[in-house]
């Protein structure tokens, strides 16, 4: 029992299990790999079968000391190079070690790898554990040779040898799982694979590259990879602080090939290429109805002053001629003024009240529903379909009404505008880069017709083309004054009862331009110009 209190012992044991594990980390890392290739209930028992043959191989090999001996004696000669059956069996094994990290690595680049619909063809098992084997004999020969020079008792050797299969046997499924989970891992591990076949045959041809070189380049690569996982992880936190609903927003709109705000990443910016697949109107509808619950009721919603109503108090000619001009099938019916309002009926309704009797049925008056501006549009929408087709009115803070919401402003906020007959469409273009645009358009419909998207802002309060005007004037234009945002001209063209009714777009080249004087531009991207002279 001299033997354990030998330091010599114990420092060539502990050395050597060190440097077992170090290069059976190679041989458990192609295991990984070909371990992937199998259906996953049978991965754990190949990763198992593996290792646990390399172990008996090993030791198999050890007991076989005088045998591996004679394997460094030249059997023939090449010129100046001799080989002996040790550099045979390098140069076989770097072969297949190339070959195969090769065919692995290029299927990866080509994407062959990726997951398909159906079936997945895995591969036999007695293929990969074939390979398995195949590869175990090339490892465990040079980590044999490597324990026959470092210590000269065969059990010490064994008893390295087993103990380092033991730590890799206790390590192998969590370094399995994680390598599998990161294709950029899997990816350098080709690599090093690669490295340390060519490293093979270099050997087998006597030429000895150093090992600590291999492993210099190995850590150094191993660190910038720990480098890359911490960056991608530090941005899926910071995704992940994104709510779900909006990630999957963002994520479907790229992949339609709208526009989003922020980088894209991850699998998400490869779809983006492919957006020549869908129209532009199916990227406005699916873009409608993800923005939908984001937007405020007064953005989708008929304002007051487009509100057709009827005076309860007018003659009957009055409102009988006010609804054949007017396309609507219901009418908030009020007393007097708009805000006295009393109730809604149906066209047909008031026709036939108007024929037999020549006044409003009271009976026919519907309860009106009256919900604040301050809501949810998808409570709108729901409110809606409870409605029996009546349409919502909306009102502010003060019981003041300030517009009303139909079926039809719910769709046109998905799909566009649907104007009445009696309405001319939002947006009209009158030329290559130019349009005319209602004052009272909706802005993320402008933004569609543009094919921009740096009009909106969730931060403003403002949902109207000349909403957007006022912010960046700061008080009512005058008609011929414009502001420019990007590479778009954006011009009064008229002016009514203190709003603006019209607005000019003009795409044109940006140019660097000169502030009015006490016209300070408003918000970001914008510069507000004088009125064109002429």
């Amino acid at each position: 029992m001299e033997w354990l209190s030998d330091p010599n012992i114990w420092i060539g044991f502990s050395t050597l299990v060190v440097i077992e594990i170090v290069l059976g980390i190679d041989n458990l890392i192609f295991i990984a790999i070909l371990a992937e290739k199998l259906p996953p209930e049978q991965r754990d028992r190949a990763r198992l079968l593996g290792l646990s043959l390399a172990m008996l191989m090993r030791v198999g090999l050890l007991t076989m000391i005088s045998w591996i001996v004679t394997l460094t004696e030249p059997l023939f000669s090449l010129g100046s190079l001799a080989f002996s059956g040790r550099d045979l069996i390098l140069l076989l094994g770097g072969l297949f070690l190339l070959f195969k990290a090769t065919v692995e690595l290029h299927e990866r680049i080509e994407g062959k790898t990726a997951h398909r619909t159906g079936s997945v063809e895995y591969a036999a098992f007695g293929v990969v554990v074939a390979q398995i084997i195949a590869l175990d004999a090339v490892f465990s020969l040079d980590s044999v040779i490597t324990a026959v020079g470092m210590v000269d008792e065969l059990w010490v050797m064994m008893a390295a040898v087993v103990v380092s299969m033991g730590v890799m046997l206790f390590a192998s499924k969590t370094l399995t799982r994680f390598v599998n989970a990161h294709p950029t891992v899997v990816v350098l591990c080709l690599s090093f694979l690669l490295m340390i076949g060519l490293s093979l045959i270099a050997e087998g041809f006597g030429f000895h590259i150093p090992k600590s070189y291999l492993y210099a380049a190995i850590g150094f690569s191993v660190l910038i990879e720990a480098f890359n996982q911490l960056t991608w992880r530090n941005v899926a936190k910071e995704e992940a602080r994104m709510p779900l609903r909006e990630r999957t927003a963002d994520a479907i709109l790229r992949m339609l090939g709208g526009k989003t705000e922020g980088p894209a990443t991850g699998a998400v910016a490869a779809t983006t290429m492919h957006a020549q697949a869908f129209e532009p109107a199916e990227r406005n509808m699916v873009s409608g109805v993800l923005s939908l619950s984001q937007r405020s009721i007064r953005s989708i919603m008929t304002n007051r002053s487009d509100i057709s109503w009827i005076d309860i108090d007018a003659s009957a000619d009055v409102i009988r001629g006010q609804i054949m001009v007017t396309p609507h099938s219901f009418f908030p019916v009020c007393k007097g003024e708009l805000d006295e309002i009393i109730g809604v009926v149906r066209a047909r309704d008031l026709m036939a009240d108007l024929a037999t009797v020549g006044r409003i049925d009271p009976a026919h008056v519907r309860t009106p529903i009256i919900m604040p501006e301050t809501g949810d549009v998808l409570k709108v929408m729901e409110t809606l379909k409870r409605s029996h087709g009546q349409l919502v009115l909306i009102a502010d803070e003060y019981g003041t009404l300030q517009g009303l919401v139909t079926p039809i402003d719910i769709l046109e906020a998905i799909a566009g505008e649907f104007p009445d007959e009696d309405e001319q469409p939002a947006v009209v273009q009158q030329g290559p880069d130019r349009w005319r645009i209602d004052g009272a358009a909706d802005l993320r419909y402008v933004e569609q017709e543009l094919g921009v998207d740096s009009l909106v802002s969730e931060s403003d309060d403002y949902s109207s083309m000349a909403g957007f005007m006022l912010e960046r004037f700061g008080s009512l234009p005058l008609v011929g004054e414009r502001v420019v945002v990007d590479d778009l001209s954006f011009e009064v063209a008229e002016v009514q009862d203190r709003r603006i009714a019209c607005v000019i777009v003009t795409r044109i080249e940006k140019a660097p331009v000169t502030g009015r004087p006490g016209r300070a531009p408003r918000g970001e991207g914008g510069q507000a110009m004088p009125r064109s002279r002429g």
